[in-house]
């Protein structure tokens, strides 16, 4: 995984070459994806060397792969699916519903899926969903699809 996430992030950081840059700035739009991507250099190289460093421990009998005990319980399995279908979900549906409904509906689902009373959940979800809104579109300006919602937001 250490080695997907090096590539991944080398790739992600050699993309941003493509962006525009800004007049008169010396930091432009790439500035952010690069900075995560060094981050997730910095997160793979630890996952290599932890890796080497156990394979050594475990001497030649041991697995460069092995399965966590986590996949024994379905319960977490579902939490794992239910991650990866909501970030799925939000790439195929945030255009259409918007961010912001998107961006309730599937954190109100995964915060109760976890464990949260289903009022904490939707409240959590409006507080998150609010900051993020806030953030990205009124101080970073990025646009983030507004869907439905589209004469009630913009």
């Amino acid at each position: 995984m250490g080695c997907v996430l090096v590539v991944f992030a080398i790739a992600e950081i050699t993309y941003t070459r493509t962006f525009p840059s800004l007049f008169g700035q010396s930091y432009g739009p790439e500035l952010f994806p690069r900075l995560i991507g060094f981050g997730l250099i910095g997160c793979g190289l630890v996952l290599i060397i932890r890796g080497v460093h156990h394979k050594r421990r475990a001497g030649e009998g041991g697995r460069w792969l092995e399965p966590g005990d986590w996949l024994q319980q379905s319960r977490l399995k579902l939490n794992l699916l239910l991650v990866i279908l909501s970030l799925v979900g939000y790439v195929l549906f945030s255009d259409w519903l918007g961010f912001i409904l998107t961006s309730m509906l599937i954190l109100s689902v995964l915060l109760y899926r976890l464990g949260s009373s289903f009022l904490m959940a939707l409240m959590i979800a409006a507080a998150t969903t609010t900051v993020l809104q806030l953030v990205f579109a009124k101080i970073l300006l990025v646009p983030l699809p507004a869907g439905l919602l589209q004469g009630l937001v913009y």
